[in-house]
């Protein structure tokens, strides 16, 4: 892909960027020479923070969002509302709506859709761990708040049949969301009131 005039690191770090989500090759390049012009402290900097990246996260082993202790701080706040679950799709879905400041009980991060196209089902998610949880019997609502769109109402319509049968309420996001948007993209205002108009499902 890149002319041997280039030196193996710098183009193995070009083909390191490029498989990132929405980094082109030409971006890739611009991002890797951009880094060796940089002062060391900055590009040495990145490096810490990519290695800190893997070895100081994990999944907090309740809700599964990304976290540096177990349970995480959300989990582990005894103010949170434990028995009303916001079910969500990915760790950024959870900052989104923290940042609207209306939400006070806690998450479930399913980690990804069912989507067949891409070859993932039920069994690749975290909902099984999700039924566990409301099995333990101190559930009173489950919010679906996956993404609007063919994929997201697919997986909450599965996971409702799999609740159906559980004394529980389960309610959805009120559809003052884009379909087809994401909730990681959409404004606090906007996600506020699709809070507080969440119905039924």
């Amino acid at each position: 892909m890149f002319t041997k005039a280039i030196p193996e690191p710098i183009n193995k770090l070009i083909e390191a960027f490029s498989r990132l989500p929405s980094v082109g090759p030409k971006t890739a390049a611009r991002l890797t020479y951009y880094l060796l012009r940089a002062p060391d402290d900055v590009a040495l900097g990145l490096a810490d923070a990519l290695r800190a990246l893997k070895a100081e996260t994990i999944l907090c082993t309740t809700c599964f969002n990304i976290a540096s202790s177990d349970p995480c701080p959300i989990c582990a706040d005894s103010a949170r509302e434990k028995r009303m679950i916001a079910v969500v799709e990915e760790p950024l879905d959870v900052i989104a709506i923290e940042r609207t400041g209306e939400y006070r009980g806690v998450y479930h991060v399913l980690h990804g859709v069912i989507s067949p196209v891409n070859g993932v089902g039920p069994d690749d998610l975290k909902i099984r761990e999700l039924i566990v949880r409301v099995e333990r019997g101190d559930v009173l609502e489950v919010i679906m708040a996956t993404n609007p769109g063919m994929e997201g109402d697919a997986t909450a319509n599965y996971i409702r049949s799999e609740l159906a049968a559980k004394p529980i309420k389960i309610t959805s996001l009120a559809r003052g969301l884009p379909i087809g948007g994401d909730i990681e993209y959409a404004d606090s205002v906007t996600l506020s009131r699709a809070l507080r108009g969440r119905s039924e499902i």
